[in-house]
């Protein structure tokens, strides 16, 4: 059996189509993995790749496409709406077919050290592959992000795992991990205000009494011209994708707001939706196959959580 993991490596661009193109270029057409996917949002000022494969051809393939990033990103000039403490921001690497957890902390380290030994890029160890405790859940290491972070690297406590106290002056510093798939997961409001975005996030995270494994908070589109309460299910077998959608429906409609769509970034296993799905068709009395095809999956999944520029494809399990 292929050993196969997930890799997405999440780049601090993405407006210039240009740029996006030349950094994604050197994942295309290799050995051992493949590139299936990377989603720009202009927004967020952020792509979002994703690799599936040999972890051995991924981790040299990631370290190439460190130094094409370093090239043509400079932070200085970066911003938008997605929190960021680099240029290339994280690096998980997700077992999926044939692969243990502890063996992608392995390539996770590998690929690591590698780029600081390349680049003097200072590196962040988190999730599953953190070495200490302060340094498991992400946003502890990016809080103040890339401007802040020139002055917090160089607290005792928040020396790199990798690399010197300081950061690379125009790229920053970069988070590689290893996890369980996590859902990055937005709601589309039909409101302009924040507030409103911001109360129902404030429902749904657990850091202010939400649901354990939701990290959630509030965004402004401007390309669309509403808010999305924007969040990371860390995991989605304790808390699936339906109870926070209907638990968004609810607290959207004391402000008197439609819920018109959601979305997914990335790929997500079609476990996922499966857990989702069953709670629909129960609700309608309706029998359920849990071995539905893609087909299916892709279509019921649609329909129930509305979600949009969603197709088989983002699906792992098609691309296997």
């Amino acid at each position: 059996m292929a050993r196969i993991v997930q890799c997405v490596p999440n780049f601090s661009e993405g407006r210039d189509i240009q740029k996006i193109e030349a950094i994604v270029e050197v994942l295309k057409n290799k050995e051992g993995f493949k590139l299936v996917n990377y989603e720009a949002d202009k927004d967020y000022n952020r792509t979002v790749v994703t690799l599936l494969g040999d972890p051995k051809y991924i981790v040299d393939a990631v370290v190439e496409f460190t130094g094409k990033v370093l090239e043509l990103i400079d932070m200085n000039f970066q911003s938008g709406e997605h929190p960021r403490m680099g240029a290339v921001d994280v690096i998980p690497f997700i077992p999926i077919e044939d692969i243990t957890m502890e063996e992608c902390v392995v390539y996770a380290n590998e690929t690591a050290k590698k780029i600081n030994d390349k680049y003097a890029i200072p590196i962040f160890m988190y999730a599953e592959a953190a070495n200490e405790k302060t340094r498991v859940k992400l946003p502890n290491i990016r809080k103040g992000e890339f401007e802040g972070m020139k002055e917090k690297i160089k607290e005792p406590k928040w020396k790199p795992d990798y690399g010197n106290a300081l950061i690379h002056p125009t790229f920053g510093v970069i988070g590689v991990g290893a996890r369980i798939p996590l859902i990055a997961y937005n709601i589309d409001l039909k409101t302009d205000n924040t507030k409103t975005a911001n109360a129902i996030a404030k429902a749904i995270r657990f850091s202010s009494g939400g649901f354990r494994h939701v990290q959630a908070g509030p965004v402004y589109l401007e390309q669309r011209g509403h808010v999305q309460v924007t969040m990371n299910i860390l995991d989605y077998k304790k808390n699936p994708i339906y109870r926070i959608f209907e638990t968004v429906k609810m607290e959207a409609a004391r402000y008197q707001v439609k819920v018109t769509n959601s979305e997914l970034v990335g790929l997500i296993p079609k476990d996922t939706l499966i857990r989702s799905l069953r709670y629909y068709f129960k609700c309608q009395g309706l029998d359920f196959n849990k071995e539905m095809s893609l087909e299916e999956v892709t279509k019921y999944a649609i329909q129930y959580l509305s979600f949009r520029d969603f197709d088989t494809l983002k699906i792992i399990e098609s691309n296997i």
